[in-house]
């Protein structure tokens, strides 16, 4: 894998990554769109086939890590860390990219937005208590990683394609099992990349993008994905 590959390869994934998982989120939650009120269920299966074309894309270019968390994990299972920051470079670039996209996409429904839209880009807690929301964010990103490290136990897994698959349906379980306390970010730059976006766009009464909650989405995955590592090696 050379290092464009690698950097085009996570760029696109990532951003359509983004566009796909906010995507459905600003179609359940703006008004004028056809799916309005379509509810969590929609969004936790939206971001689901989210993680499934962006993977598919991205494999044969970077192996569709799209996420700094899988990176780490991957990277500790390895020891390979010299394309970590080539990754997070392309995974971050991706993330806002594709949540420009997603502006652009519902343009007239946000240029009539009436409330608050940080939750369409990022993820926020229903009961803010950084303890609980940090241990959220580590828990379910250790469930994605391990899953993601024990699928090359397989053999041919990966080649078949369905791999990507399996990912895809653990995301949905990961939303509707442990995405209710903190709206399940386990990926770093698909929160941070979409946040820095929403504070610089120019929509009606957008609201706050909530900076003091922001290290959370991005330290619970990482530490998740160093412990899934670990216990990638403790156990397998």
């Amino acid at each position: 894998m050379s290092n464009g590959h690698i950097f085009f390869g996570e760029v696109i994934g990532t951003a359509l990554l983004v566009l796909l998982g906010d995507g459905v989120v600003a179609a359940v939650s703006l008004k004028k769109s056809k799916a309005i009120g379509a509810g969590w269920v929609a969004i936790t299966l939206g971001w689901g086939f989210a993680v499934m074309v962006g993977a598919y894309v991205s494999s044969p270019l970077s192996g569709a890590h799209l996420n700094p968390a899988v990176t780490v994990a991957i990277a500790v299972q390895s020891g390979q860390w010299s394309h970590v920051p080539l990754y997070f470079a392309g995974q971050i670039v991706g993330a806002i990219l594709g949540a420009v996209l997603v502006w652009l996409v519902y343009y007239g429904q946000f240029r009539e937005n009436e409330e608050p839209t940080l939750g369409i880009f990022s993820t926020g807690p229903e009961i803010r208590n950084p303890v609980q929301n940090l241990m959220t964010e580590i828990i379910a990103t250790v469930v994605l990683c391990i899953l993601i490290l024990t699928e090359g136990l397989t053999k041919g897994l990966g080649l078949s394609g369905m791999g990507v698959l399996i990912t895809a349906f653990t995301v949905v379980g990961i939303g509707l099992s442990l995405g209710g306390p903190t709206g399940y970010a386990i990926n770093p730059v698909r929160d941070l990349g979409p946040r820095i976006v929403h504070s610089l766009l120019p929509i009606p009464h957008k609201g706050g993008s909530d900076w003091g909650y922001a290290w959370i989405p991005v330290v619970g995955p990482i530490v998740g994905g160093l412990a899934a590592g670990g216990l990638y090696h403790l156990a397998f």
